[in-house]
């Protein structure tokens, strides 16, 4: 998958590379936010403010959350 192979340097290449280094699985949409930043950075921002912005919740409990949700729905989390 050309994604996969060419990230554009910068934090995303640098988590692929440690996830490949320590013989991970990389899942799929690190890949296109190496490839492509500018379409996924608001995607980051938002995913960061959901699990760490100002909530009832802790960012624990919405960690737990989110694994659980994808654990039913057969998703690697």
């Amino acid at each position: 998958m050309r994604l996969a192979e060419d990230p554009e340097p910068g934090g995303w290449k640098g988590l692929i590379d440690g996830l490949r280094a320590e013989g991970a699985t990389v899942p799929g949409i690190l890949h296109l936010f190496a490839r492509k930043p500018g379409w996924t950075d608001h995607l980051a921002r938002f995913t960061q403010e959901v699990m760490r912005g100002t909530s009832e919740l802790s960012p624990g409990e919405r960690e737990l959350i989110a694994a659980w949700t994808s654990r039913e729905h057969g998703c690697l989390f």
